[in-house]
């Protein structure tokens, strides 16, 4: 409760809530599993995120890490990777899985489905290039139908590149066959889940919280 009570009293939290969305209670609640996960310490590296056991047999538990140090989450319009991340580093990520206001207009909820989709993209835009190439998108599968058990890998990559085949026959409509497909670009993949329901879809547990709670 100490968290929780002296949030208020904290104005680096007031600015966070305009910032991210979430309530000074929530950002109290947020704060005190940073403070947990990073023992104390000042910033979040990498290895503090394999004593997350939410995380540990998730088949994207690489992307999910690698995307709370790329800063093209960090609304900070820059780009690269950093190896520690602050508090504040960390609640604007976790803000991305925090589902939209009840109380926005139609405008704001189309930006917060850009954003969460950005966030997916860059995801699975690896090398930050601009696209999800065909190499990207196949790891991306294969890691999570390889790891079921069910599949084998050879078996899973057929599936990928299957599946990335249509997805360029739906960006791109016909192709000629000495075209080559380069990659599903953000204009591609927003089109590609155009009508998808993304807003209050996307949630992460992290130290046995989901994020999907905090905005009830």
């Amino acid at each position: 409760m100490g968290a929780l009570q002296s949030a208020p009293a904290q104005p680096h939290y007031v600015d966070l809530a305009e910032k991210t969305g979430f309530s000074l209670e929530q950002i109290g609640v947020l704060h005190k599993r940073f403070k947990q996960l990073s023992h104390d310490e000042q910033t979040l590296r990498r290895d503090h995120f394999n004593e997350i056991p939410d995380l540990a047999c998730n088949p994207i538990r690489a992307q999910i890490i690698a995307a709370f140090f790329d800063q093209r989450n960090f609304h900070q319009d820059v780009d690269g990777t950093v190896e520690e991340i602050s508090f504040e580093e960390f609640l604007v990520v976790m803000s991305h899985f925090r589902p939209p206001s009840l109380h926005i207009t139609d405008e704001q909820r189309e930006t917060v489905r850009k954003e969460k989709l950005r966030f997916l993209f860059n995801m699975h835009d690896t090398d930050n290039d601009g696209t999800i190439t065909l190499e990207e998108y196949r790891h991306v599968v294969e890691e999570l139908l390889s790891r079921s058990g069910a599949l084998e890998k050879e078996t899973a990559k057929s599936i990928a590149d299957a599946a990335m085949l249509e997805v360029a026959s739906i960006s791109m409509g016909h192709m000629e066959p000495d075209e080559f497909y380069e990659g599903i670009t953000f204009e591609h993949f927003l089109k590609l889940l155009n009508g998808f329901e993304i807003e209050s879809r996307m949630s992460i547990r992290f130290l046995n919280m989901d994020a999907t709670t905090l905005c009830k």
